[in-house]
């Protein structure tokens, strides 16, 4: 299914849950709001002509400028955006959803962004979104065991946060 016909299938499906697009891209994306991720994921499994029964991953991609100098030029305001890349195993076809959350719920720093999670759509959303909650800290609503993965439990902080501070020492034991 073309991407065009796919977009104005779930604008009618879905209405003000979608986002965005752009179908122009080297991998054409299609935005879904928060608040209609499990939804349009479970359509998009379940319809017959469509058959995406696999995530193949979910990452997260930090914008924000730390530079106050550079900051002031960029045209986005900082954001978290969740891409999700799916695969028709049946239909030999792929799709990317992107998700934009705020950098911090209610703007209050340290407060981590939500976004509810798939693994009720996709048993693997389970690592995928551990992997992205520990390194890029988003918490995934419904998880049913959202822990580091990576990480040791007591790790402070993101690392792949762009104003994440790697410690100095961890445990007694000096870095470099």
């Amino acid at each position: 299914m073309s991407g065009p016909i796919l977009l104005d299938r779930l604008k009618a499906q879905f209405g003000d849950k979608i986002t965005g697009a752009n179908l122009e891209a080297i991998d054409p994306w299609i935005e879904v709001a928060p608040e209609g991720l499990v939804e349009v994921c479970q359509y998009l499994k379940t319809q017959d002509d469509l058959q995406f029964n696999f995530l193949n991953c979910i990452t997260a991609v930090d914008y924000f400028e730390p530079d106050p100098k550079k900051a002031a030029k960029v045209e986005w305001k900082p954001h978290i955006e969740l891409v999700y890349h799916l695969s028709s195993t049946v239909k030999k076809h792929t799709l990317v959803l992107k998700v934009i959350l705020p950098r911090w719920k209610d703007d209050v720093p340290g407060q981590l962004p939500e976004v509810p999670s798939v693994t009720s759509v996709w048993k693997t959303a389970n690592w995928h979104e551990r992997e992205v909650y520990d390194l890029s800290g988003v918490r995934f609503i419904g998880h049913p065991d959202l822990r580091r993965i990576l990480c040791p439990e007591d790790w402070v902080g993101h690392p792949l946060r762009k104003d994440y501070e790697m410690p100095l020492e961890y445990h007694g034991i000096r870095g470099r």
